[in-house]
């Protein structure tokens, strides 16, 4: 990213350690920031910053930055979601057939020396129906993924008119009533904050697989948990988890691991990673590009 706008004429001040307030101390001497997650960017920020003009987040979403108050002061709000929806997809994709084909169990019993054949026998995609929430960037190629499986895809959106050749939109009822797989790919908003809990979860009509490559709070680890007891969710794949302190920060910095975390740990049907689905070689290339290219497109080089 650096080497590219370096090359269309801008000048890059690399501030990965520095303090929040020692980027306000320095804010005249830049007139965009470029963001991961280390902190949110609020009003306070904002109002501090009189010469900002644009603010890109290297990642697919903006909740660590006050959007409204941003565009009422006329800064240009950039993210790229189109740089790592590839990996996404892939990763839930691979994430759904490790748990169909109990792989990571069956990884760990012949390490150990155990040939449990009978006890590792999979089922497979086909026939089955798969619902996408979420029908944007990240849905859209989870869906596309699943093209080469006899299989079919609902998605449910608040959006109205989404749908393309390769999901069906469905309201949340008929959603409820036929998925067999439910694969969660929505922004962190007030509304997907604790969306799957367990009233949620009560009203599908048969039991589901969960797969989460979105955000972690939009889950209730308790009331997943229970739900697994029950046998009303068969299975899990998390690469997020609800009780990440930001996007990417260590999950177990905390001595006290909460216990509805500690009891999804035993659970042999959960796969988990750390927050990784869009975390590979080529969308950390693919991000800065489109980051890069917004930013040119906006302001030229």
């Amino acid at each position: 990213m650096i080497e590219m706008l370096e090359k269309a004429g801008h000048q890059n001040i690399e501030a990965y350690t520095w303090s929040k307030e020692e980027i306000l101390e320095k804010q005249h001497l830049f007139d965009g920031i470029i963001i991961r997650s280390r902190f949110k960017i609020e009003k306070d920020f904002i109002d501090a910053t009189p010469n900002l003009k644009f603010i890109a987040r290297v990642g697919a979403g903006l909740e660590s930055i006050d959007v409204a108050y941003a565009e009422s002061r006329g800064i240009a709000l950039f993210s790229a979601p189109e740089g790592n929806r590839n990996a996404v997809g892939e990763h839930a994709l691979g994430m759904l057939l490790s748990l169909f084909n109990k792989l990571n169990k069956a990884d760990r019993e012949v390490r150990r020396g155990f040939w449990h054949r009978e006890e590792n026998r999979g089922i497979e995609l086909d026939g089955r129906t798969v619902g996408i929430i979420g029908y944007g960037n990240m849905g859209k190629a989870f869906a596309k993924k699943l093209r080469g499986f006899d299989v079919e895809v609902l998605c449910y959106d608040i959006k109205a008119d989404v749908a393309d050749e390769n999901a069906t939109q469905v309201n949340l009822e008929e959603f409820q009533q036929r998925v067999d797989v439910v694969s969660l790919h929505t922004p962190w908003t007030p509304q997907t904050d604790k969306m799957i809990n367990s009233d949620f979860i009560n009203k599908f009509k048969k039991p589901f697989w969960l797969i989460n490559t979105a955000r972690g709070n939009s889950i209730v680890t308790a009331d997943l948990v229970h739900a697994m007891i029950e046998g009303k969710i068969l299975g899990a794949g998390l690469d997020v988890l609800e009780f990440e302190k930001s996007s990417f920060e260590n999950l177990f910095t905390d001595e006290n691991m909460p216990a509805a975390l500690k009891e999804l740990m035993y659970f042999e049907n959960v796969i988990l990673s750390p927050h990784v689905a869009g975390w590979t070689v080529e969308s950390h290339q693919k991000l800065a590009r489109t980051i890069v290219d917004k930013i040119i497109s906006k302001f030229g080089a």
